[in-house]
């Protein structure tokens, strides 16, 4: 099992690319198809450097599922890399909220996927589990699709790292009902990602815990979405990981154990 990420990715994950990405997060309330567009751009990336280094192959012909597909971004960046793209997605107005066409796309809890075992090459999920009241039980069904040979990608945002809280950080710090109720009081509405109901508090620590015991799968790689290369280390670090990671992504390989 190794914690180091693999060598494409190590290569493009540059000071420019973080200050890029971190650049486009100023859009996420005022123009999401920009935000989300450049993201769903840098996640099918992503994906495709892991999958080549762990695999030796291609997205071409591939078959990846994205839980938490929300409205669509991510079809047209796999299509372009010849992957068959399908999506689970629990929410009709997120599923429909950019006016895409949710082709290939189903209604669907990530909790328990309406998919077969062994179904797909690549399952990934972007910043969804820290949405999810249980997002381990996620992790593991999408352990449960990936086939033995393919690869599960899961990235979701860490609580006490600056973007923990989304649009009603920094003030999660002081706890997530104030800091929700602030933004209430600011804004005169509801935040969109409502502490306790749709926004809870996800740990590195956990995400690391699970991987490590996941049963029938190996961690090939845990490393901070957003940071350039030379500062992937902080997820090494107990208590700076937290504060520093923003982004953890947990890259599993799962093996013929699960059968066994």
């Amino acid at each position: 099992m190794s914690r180091t990420p693999t060598a494409r990715l190590a290569r493009r994950a540059t000071l420019r690319r973080s200050a890029r990405l971190l650049g486009e997060f100023r859009f996420e309330q005022s123009d999401p198809d920009r935000f989300y567009g450049a993201l769903a751009h840098d996640t099918a990336l992503l994906i495709d450097d892991l999958y080549r280094d762990v695999t030796g192959q291609t997205l071409f012909g591939a078959t990846v599922l994205d839980v938490g597909g929300g409205p669509g971004y991510y079809a047209k960046e796999f299509a372009e890399l010849g992957a068959g793209y399908y999506a689970v997605e629990p929410d009709p107005t997120e599923m429909h909220a950019a006016g895409l066409p949710p082709a290939g796309a189903v209604r669907g809890s990530g909790m328990a996927l309406p998919i077969r075992t062994d179904a797909v090459d690549v399952c990934f999920s972007s910043n969804v589990a820290e949405h999810v009241p249980r997002p381990w039980s996620m992790a593991a069904e999408m352990l449960r699709v990936t086939r033995p040979g393919g690869l599960m990608v899961l990235s979701y945002t860490v609580w006490l790292g600056p973007f923990g809280g989304h649009e009603t950080g920094p003030w999660h710090y002081l706890g997530g009902e104030r800091a929700a109720r602030r933004y209430r009081r600011r804004h005169g509405r509801e935040p969109k990602n409502r502490y306790g109901r749709s926004l809870f508090e996800v740990r590195a620590g956990d995400g690391l815990r699970w991987a490590a015991g996941a049963v029938g799968a190996d961690l090939v790689a845990a490393f901070p979405r957003y940071h350039p290369r030379w500062a992937w280390p902080v997820v090494r670090v107990p208590g700076l990981r937290e504060v520093a990671t923003s982004n953890l992504v947990l890259v599993l390989a799962p093996t013929d154990a699960r059968h066994r």
